[in-house]
C-alpha cells in the first residue's frame, strides 16, 4: 500500500472516530495519533494525514453542504458513517487541493478504494456517483490532461518514428 493511500486510510479511520463520538475536536488529536500507531507505524508521510484530517474537518460544514447537494435522494445521516467520511476526504481533496499534488481524477479514485476497502458492498459506486457529479459541478478540471506515463510514452513514440524515417532516407540514399 502506498504512504499517500495509507495517509487516507488514517485519515478516514480517524474521521470516522470523530464522526461517531460527536465531532469533538478535542478528541482529534489523540485519534490521529492512536490511528496512525495502530495503523501507520513507520508512516513516512504523516503530515499529509495530519493536513487531510485538519482540513477535513476545517471546511466540514462547506463539504457537508456539498454532500447534501449531490446526493438530494440522503440525508446526510442516512449515508453510511464510512461512506459519509470518505466522501468528506474526496470532496476536501477535490476543492482544497493542489491539483499538482493532488490531481481530481486521483483524488476520487482514492476516494473509490476507500469506499471498496471499507464500506459496504455499494459504497465505491455511492462515492463514485457522488464525487463524480461533484467533479463535473466544478467544470471537469484537469480533464484532458495526460498523465506523465502517457506524454512520455508519445514522446517515445516521436522520436522513434523521427528515427525511423531517417534511417529509411539514409537506406534510400545508399540504394
Amino acid at each position: 500500500m502506498g504512504s499517500r493511500h495509507l495517509c487516507r486510510s488514517v485519515a478516514m479511520q480517524t474521521l470516522y472516530e470523530w464522526d461517531f463520538n460527536g465531532k469533538q475536536n478535542k478528541n482529534l488529536d489523540g485519534f490521529l495519533k492512536k490511528n496512525i500507531e495502530e495503523f501507520g507505524s513507520g508512516l513516512e508521510e504523516k503530515d499529509f494525514a495530519q493536513k487531510l484530517v485538519s482540513g477535513t474537518v476545517k471546511n466540514v460544514d462547506k463539504i457537508d453542504d456539498i454532500i447534501t447537494k449531490a446526493a438530494p435522494q440522503w440525508t446526510l445521516e442516512q449515508i453510511a458513517i464510512t461512506d459519509r467520511n470518505v466522501l468528506r476526504i474526496g470532496i476536501y481533496e477535490l476543492l482544497y487541493s493542489d491539483y499538482d499534488e493532488v490531481p481530481p481524477k486521483v483524488a476520487i479514485n482514492e476516494a473509490i478504494e476507500l469506499a471498496k476497502a471499507f464500506g459496504g458492498s455499494a459504497s465505491g459506486k455511492f462515492v463514485n456517483g457522488v464525487l463524480g457529479t461533484i467533479y463535473r459541478e466544478m467544470g471537469e478540471p484537469r480533464k484532458d490532461e495526460k498523465s506523465k506515463k502517457q506524454t512520455e510514452a508519445e514522446e517515445d513514440q516521436k522520436v522513434e518514428a523521427k528515427m525511423t524515417k531517417e534511417k529509411d532516407k539514409e537506406e534510400e540514399k545508399e540504394n
